[in-house]
């Protein structure tokens, strides 16, 4: 089985690694000073104490690998839609494309009743520039739990958890869906099946779109926004805004409000990834995590008074920063969604 991991980084390396050693072919598509160290010493992976190092072929060029049978995409979500045209030559007539991001993924209305099938989100992929080059059949969806991190060049430290999970857009359950599962599980890592993934998505996003923004402005961990009376009750009510959302588009949750709140403030000192980006310099991750939601907001006429005073927040302070626009630019929200090609 030919899966080639289309960013490289503190995820996409921890795949890499973990499906090498369960039998997988793998290579990279990565860049700068973490290719150039991948390639003169493999990618090295530092997990409960051991160092496991890899060899595999990798390059910033994707014509160099040839058609695969998986492409499993890494990269933020911004980073993919630059980079879907160069991931044409890896895509053979049936190479099945993983999207491993966070937040509202582009294929959203894939396979879902032929009244939304055609939807397309201009919030996270304006000129519909994944729909066109990749094709929203050859998605499978995916929700990502572990925490790693670069530590320096070529070398990722896993930190906890190994857990993924997978599902259809059209809610099948494909033979292609079941060989991935298997090669991850080869490897050592864990997976589960959903019937909708789109339901897990929103589970993890349900905290992304408001602990993110919130620390990105206040510098705040995950402990204090999410036991501190304000700040909780902000990112309670942005939650309940995203529910009402996501349930009018057919979504479930099996956890409460409360309960994710709950679960947060027990992870602890943790600093977001957009705290992370916005200290580092780096692009923030917006439009996926919390634009999306808003224009799903304004398809499904439900108000969302505290997702848009956090976002025209978090948004200039980013535009001040000159880490926002992520996409090209767009006129609101998200410029008028448009329907099936």
């Amino acid at each position: 089985m030919k899966i080639c991991i289309y960013g490289a980084g503190a995820i996409g390396g921890y795949m890499a690694v973990m499906l090498k050693r369960g039998g997988a072919e793998v290579s990279l598509v990565a860049r700068g000073p973490h290719l150039k160290a991948i390639q003169e010493k493999g990618l090295k992976l530092v997990m409960n104490g051991e160092e496991i190092v890899e060899h595999m072929p990798a390059t910033n060029d994707a014509r160099e690998l040839g058609e695969q049978d998986y492409v499993i995409v890494a990269l933020k979500a911004h980073q993919a839609w630059e980079s879907a045209p160069a991931m044409v030559p890896l895509l053979g007539r049936a190479t099945a494309v993983v999207t491993a991001q966070n937040g509202v993924p582009w294929w959203y209305f894939h396979g879902l009743d032929a009244s939304l099938c055609g939807y397309r989100l201009r919030s996270v992929d304006p000129q519909d520039r994944q729909w066109n080059t990749i094709g929203p059949e050859r998605v499978i969806g995916a929700t990502v739990y572990p925490a790693t991190e670069i530590i320096e060049p070529g070398v990722i430290n896993h930190i906890y958890g190994n857990q993924f999970g997978l599902g259809e857009p059209d809610r099948s359950e494909s033979e292609r869906l079941r060989r991935l599962a298997a090669a991850l599980e080869a490897g050592g890592l864990r997976t589960r099946f959903y019937d909708d993934i789109r339901n897990d998505i929103w589970i993890k996003l349900w905290g992304n779109l408001c602990f993110n923004p919130i620390s990105a402005l206040t510098g705040a961990t995950l402990d204090v926004i999410a036991t501190e009376p304000g700040t909780r009750a902000l990112a309670r009510n942005m939650m309940i805004e995203a529910q009402a959302i996501a349930e009018k588009f057919g979504a479930t949750f099996r956890v409460d409000v409360e309960r994710r709140i709950d679960g947060a403030a027990g992870v602890g000192a943790h600093r977001t990834s957009m705290l992370q980006d916005v200290d580092k310099g780096r692009p923030i991750e917006l439009d996926a995590l919390l634009t999306s939601v808003q224009e799903m907001g304004r398809m499904a006429d439900v108000d969302t008074p505290f997702i848009d005073s956090l976002l025209a927040l978090t948004q200039q302070m980013a535009r001040v920063r000159g880490l926002y626009p992520t996409f090209p630019e767009t006129t609101g929200a998200a410029a008028e969604t448009a329907g099936a090609a």
